[in-house]
Formats: C-alpha cells, structure tokens, sequence
C-alpha cells in the first residue's frame, strides 16, 4: 500500500512513461499521509486495445489510479488527486489533432482483507 496505477492509450506519441511514472511516484511518496515510501507501488501500461466513445478515432486518454488503505478523508484525497492531476496536465503530451482525456482516481483498500508482507 500505496498502489498507484497508470492506464494509457498507445496513440499518445512522445509519452515518456519512465519521467510521468517517477512524478506521480514522487508525489505519492511525499504526501504526508503515506508513512513509508518504500511501501508505494507504481506502475504504467499502454493499451493497444481502447475504445473511447463510439468514434475513437483522434481520442486519447490518461487514467491514474491510486488505491490507498480505507480511512483518508475526502479532503486528503482531493488533495493527492489535484497533486496527480498537475503531473498529468504537465507532462503528458497533446499529439496534434487528437483530444487527450486526463483522469485521476483515489480508490479504497478495504483494511481487513489487504495483505502484505515484505520478505
């Protein structure tokens, strides 16, 4: 816990997944909620397969999720989301003629079911 995962359409030409992954990684690790940064998960995914409305021809998105332990309040998680949200707005690009879609998402980790260890 943390686990943050980038979800994004393989049409956005010049993404440098490696620099946006280390951001929203960097921003997680620092917010003041999260106690141990060696406990943040981060990965990216381009998927070739995509459907964005019912013409997805010049569309593109971004999707962040990050899922956290039940028990941040709603303003905490406005807060990560806004931090996510200027990575995004900063550092992925707008191919021409392709209208890109940024969203972020804080989701729940129910605490009485998550496991983890460190081996």
């Amino acid at each position: 816990m943390p686990h943050l995962y980038v979800e994004y359409s393989n049409n956005l030409t010049g993404l440098n997944e490696q620099g946006l992954l280390e951001k929203l990684n960097a921003v997680v690790c620092a917010h003041a909620t999260v106690a141990d940064e060696a406990d943040v998960k981060a990965r990216i995914a381009a998927l070739q397969q995509f459907r964005i409305g019912t013409n997805p021809a010049q569309r593109g998105f971004v999707h962040v999720q990050l899922r956290l332990l039940a028990g941040r309040t709603p303003e905490v998680k406005k807060e990560l989301s806004d931090a996510i949200a200027a990575v995004l707005r900063a550092e992925v690009p707008q191919p021409a003629g392709v209208m890109v879609q940024l969203s972020a998402e804080i989701a729940d980790m129910d605490k009485a079911s998550y496991y983890k260890d460190r081996l």
